[in-house]
């Protein structure tokens, strides 16, 4: 079954301002993609620029987070009414934000509800620590958010949800996954899609964590993996260029 690649650059608190941002969008836009889709997720502040930078082009954009309420006292928080217009979805429940802010579970699945619920697509973001690994516990993991953070959301559709498969120890360390590991765990992510009813073999997994030019040839050919969210490469348009190519190939 072909379900497509998809590459996501996730350029976290970065690049240092606006305009480097807009220039980082254009340099993604100029580079040949293939048949592969192609999205990036920029800061907050830089969503608006970036939108208007790469507006007629093949590149998605996506929020880094989303709030699961529509409007109120929520300082610093972004809404999905905020992002129509700008972009075509947002990333939810990645492990810095549930690090960092103290997104649960529950709270992980109230944003994702939100975000489908306004036809947004989502990339939801699951994965175990280094301790949980360590102690051979990745598959427990997996069922057990894939299970919590899907709760609230009825009727979820192959457009609408990607998952992200983004073991905590690889993130940022220069020390990924393996593509066996990788796709063990998009199967375990894939039975457990299956039991909430989701249809689980049209539902594109990507591989995030310390992707780069040098490891996505493992993850490109990985069985059960459909793409990848990468950080600190995307933040260079040749190496996320290798990237895109990787996967469209």
């Amino acid at each position: 079954m072909s379900r497509g690649r998809l590459v996501v650059g996730n350029w976290k608190m970065n690049p240092a301002t606006i305009d480097d941002a807009m220039t980082l969008a254009r340099s993604v836009a100029a580079m040949p993609h293939g048949p592969a889709d192609v999205g990036v997720a920029p800061p907050a502040i830089a969503l608006r620029a970036v939108a208007d930078a790469l507006r007629g082009s093949v590149v998605a954009v996506y929020a880094q987070d989303v709030h699961w309420e529509e409007s109120g006292a929520y300082t610093g928080q972004l809404s999905v009414a905020m992002l129509h217009g700008l972009a075509a979805g947002s990333i939810v429940g990645h492990s810095e934000v549930r690090r960092d802010q103290g997104d649960d579970d529950a709270r992980v699945a109230k944003k994702l509800a939100r975000v489908l619920s306004a036809g947004m697509r989502a990339i939801l973001c699951v994965g175990e620590t280094e301790s949980q690994f360590a102690s051979d516990e990745t598959e427990a993991v997996l069922r057990r958010q894939i299970d919590r953070d899907l709760m609230e959301v009825p009727g979820v559709t192959a457009e609408r949800l990607v998952v992200a498969y983004e073991p905590v120890w690889a993130i940022g360390t220069g020390r990924p996954a393996t593509g066996a590991h990788a796709s063990g765990a998009a199967r375990t992510i894939r039975a457990a899609l299956r039991i909430r009813g989701v249809p689980a073999d049209d539902i594109r997994i990507l591989y995030g964590g310390s992707v780069s030019r040098s490891t996505v040839g493992e993850f490109a050919s990985a069985e059960g993996i459909d793409g990848a969210l990468v950080g600190g490469a995307s933040l260079k348009p040749d190496e996320f260029g290798a990237i895109v190519q990787a996967f469209g190939s």
